[in-house]
C-alpha cells in the first residue's frame, strides 16, 4: 500500500512539474532579443549586455547597440560595464571570507580595525560593527556625505572621509531605519584591507576575479578608462543624449567601482546561485554556505508595497536587496552611476538568474527587461512592462518639466521686475561646511560664480530668485543637479552663510545638499 501511494504522490508531482513546464510562457531566445531591443528604442538606450542563467547555465546571453555614441562600435560580451553598486556584493563577499578564516566577525567592532572612526554620536562610534557598516542603518539620512566622492573630480581623501564622518549629523535612530549609505561601504573596503593586508582593489582581484576566471573586470578607474572595450555612460540633456563623465572618485571603489563584462557577471551570478561553489563540478568554493546564509538573511526591514509581484516583505541583507515575488524568494541589487545603470537579479529557487548592463541611466530600462523575463516563469499573462515603465518614466519627466518650466518663468519675472534685488556683494566670499570643504562666491565678468574647492565639478553660475535664494546652474548640465541656494543675513544685511537644496525631484540622492551647512570664512 505504501509503495502504491508513493507512486501516485511521484506522478502527480511529475504531473505538476510538467503542467507548470507547458502553462508557463518562458521567453525564447528570439523574444529575448526583440524585448530588449523594443526597450532599447523605448527608452533611448545606445547599448545593453542581457543574460539569463537557469539550472545552473547560461540560457540566453546577449549584446546589442553601441558602447558609444562617439565611436559606434558594437557590445560585444566581452565589453566592459560599470555595475555600480552591485560592487556591494563584492565587498560583503570579501568579508564573508576574512569571518570564514577567523579574523574577525559580523559584529566586530569597526573601531577595533580602524581606530580613528568616529561618528557624530559616542555611543553610535563605540557600539558600531562591521555589519552596521553594510546594512544601511547608521541612522544617517539618505547617501549622507557623497558630495565627498561624488561627482567623481573630487580631491577628498580616503583618510578626510573617514575623519568627515563625524560631522555628519544623523536623522534617524541607530539601527531603527533603512538609509542607503555609499560611504560605509568605503569603511568596510578599508576593513577589508586592514585585515588582510593587501589594498581593497588587490584583494577583490586575487580572491574573486581571478579564481572566477573574471578577466574582463576591473576596479582602477585609469585602467578602465585606457581600456579599449568600454562603454561611455549616456544621459539626456535638453532632449539629447550627451555622454557623461566618471561618476565616483577610485575612493569610493568598494560602494560601486567594479567595470565588469557580461561574460564576468554571468559567472559571478553563477557562483551566486551555487552558493559560492563554484569549478567543473563545483568542487571549489569562495565563502562558506554558513556565509552564503548570513548575507541572504534579512538585516534591516524596508517599506514595501504589493507591487507587481504581490510583495508581503522587502529586507537588505548582506550586499543584497531581499524580498518575496509571486511566492519566491529574491535577490537582487541594481546599480547607478552617471549615465549606467545595472541589474543582478537572483531567483534560488527557480535556479534563475537575470543580469542586465546598460549604457544609459534609465532604471527604467532594466526594470522593463528584467520583470518581463521573470513574468514568462512566474507564468504571468498580458503584462505589457515595457508600457508601464515608460508610462511613469513619462510621468516622473513631465513632473520635472512642469518644475523646471515653473523655476524659469519665476527666473524671469525677477529678473523683469523693478522691485530692488540684493547687492551681489552682500553673498560674496569664501564659506565652508566641516565636512564638504570650501566654497568661493565670486563676481566674474558681472557673474556670480559658485565653485567648491574640493568638488571640481561643482562649478556654476548663480541667479537671484527671491528672498535671500539664489538658483545655481552647472557649468556641466549632464550632471542634472542644478540647486536652490539659500543664505541666512546677520544684521547688517551680509551673508554669513547658506544651505542648499535640489530644484528637481529627480535629482540623484547623492547630492546630498541637505546634509550641507556653510559658514562665512572669508
Amino acid at each position: 500500500m505504501k509503495l502504491i501511494f508513493f507512486k501516485i504522490k511521484v506522478f502527480f508531482l511529475l504531473l505538476f512539474f510538467v503542467t507548470v513546464s507547458v502553462n508557463a510562457q518562458v521567453l525564447t531566445n528570439s523574444q529575448i532579443d526583440s524585448l530588449v531591443q523594443k526597450t532599447m528604442k523605448t527608452f533611448d538606450v545606445p547599448g545593453m549586455a542581457v543574460a539569463v542563467i537557469k539550472d545552473g547555465k547560461i540560457y540566453h546571453k546577449n549584446t546589442y547597440g553601441v558602447r558609444s555614441l562617439k565611436t559606434g562600435k558594437e557590445v560585444n560580451e566581452n565589453t566592459l560595464f560599470g555595475v555600480a553598486s552591485n560592487t556591494k556584493a563584492f565587498t560583503t563577499a570579501a568579508l564573508a571570507q576574512l569571518i570564514d578564516q577567523g579574523k574577525l566577525s559580523w559584529d566586530t567592532k569597526v573601531t577595533d580595525v580602524i581606530p580613528e572612526f568616529k561618528l557624530h554620536d559616542p555611543y553610535v562610534t563605540a557600539e558600531f560593527t562591521v555589519r552596521d557598516l553594510v546594512t544601511h542603518r547608521s541612522g544617517l539620512g539618505l547617501g549622507a556625505g557623497d558630495l565627498m566622492i561624488f561627482p567623481a573630480n573630487n580631491t577628498t581623501t580616503k583618510a578626510e572621509m573617514i575623519h568627515n564622518l563625524r560631522y555628519l549629523k544623523p536623522v534617524s535612530s541607530f539601527r531603527s531605519k533603512f538609509d542607503y549609505d555609499n560611504l560605509l561601504y568605503i569603511v568596510a573596503g578599508e576593513i577589508v584591507a586592514r585585515v588582510s593586508g593587501k589594498s581593497y582593489d588587490d584583494y577583490i582581484a586575487d580572491n574573486f576575479f581571478k579564481p572566477l576566471g573574471m578577466d574582463r573586470s576591473l576596479l582602477s578607474i585609469p585602467a578602465i578608462a585606457a581600456d579599449n572595450n568600454r562603454i561611455d555612460g549616456h544621459a539626456p540633456v535638453n532632449g539629447k543624449l550627451e555622454i557623461t563623465g566618471n561618476t565616483f572618485t577610485q575612493l569610493a571603489t568598494p560602494a560601486g567601482g567594479i567595470y565588469a563584462s557580461i561574460n564576468d557577471m554571468s559567472t559571478w551570478a553563477l557562483a551566486q546561485l551555487n552558493k559560492g561553489k563554484y569549478g567543473e563540478k563545483l568542487q571549489d568554493s569562495l565563502f562558506s554556505e554558513r556565509m552564503h546564509r548570513e548575507m541572504w538573511t534579512p538585516q534591516t526591514l524596508l517599506r514595501s508595497g504589493r507591487g507587481p509581484y504581490n510583495t508581503h516583505f522587502s529586507a537588505y541583507g548582506l550586499g543584497w536587496f531581499l524580498s518575496d515575488v509571486n511566492g519566491y524568494f529574491q535577490v537582487t541589487h541594481t546599480g547607478g552611476l552617471l549615465g549606467i545603470v545595472s541589474q543582478v537579479t537572483l531567483i534560488p529557487e527557480l535556479d534563475l538568474g537575470i543580469i542586465v548592463l546598460t549604457n544609459q541611466q534609465s532604471g527604467s530600462a532594466f526594470n522593463a527587461i528584467t520583470n518581463s523575463i521573470k513574468d514568462g516563469y512566474f507564468n504571468i499573462k498580458g503584462e505589457d512592462r515595457i508600457k508601464q515603465y515608460n508610462e511613469r518614466r513619462l510621468a516622473g519627466e513631465r513632473e520635472e518639466d512642469s518644475i523646471v518650466k515653473t523655476l524659469e518663468a519665476a527666473l524671469q519675472k525677477q529678473l523683469k521686475t523693478k522691485a530692488p534685488k540684493p547687492e551681489v556683494t552682500t553673498v560674496l566670499g569664501t564659506y565652508q561646511d566641516p565636512w564638504f570643504g570650501k566654497v568661493t562666491i565670486s563676481n566674474q565678468n558681472g557673474d556670480l560664480r559658485f565653485k567648491a574647492e574640493k568638488s571640481l565639478d561643482l562649478v556654476g553660475t548663480m541667479t537671484f530668485y527671491k528672498g535671500t535664494t539664489y538658483v545655481v546652474r552647472w557649468d556641466d548640465a549632464s550632471l542634472k543637479a542644478d540647486a536652490f541656494v539659500t543664505f541666512t543675513l546677520n544684521t547688517e544685511g551680509k551673508a554669513n552663510g547658506f544651505s542648499m537644496s535640489p530644484i528637481s525631484p529627480l535629482t540623484d540622492f547623492s547630492y546630498d545638499y541637505q546634509d550641507l551647512d556653510f559658514e562665512r570664512v572669508k
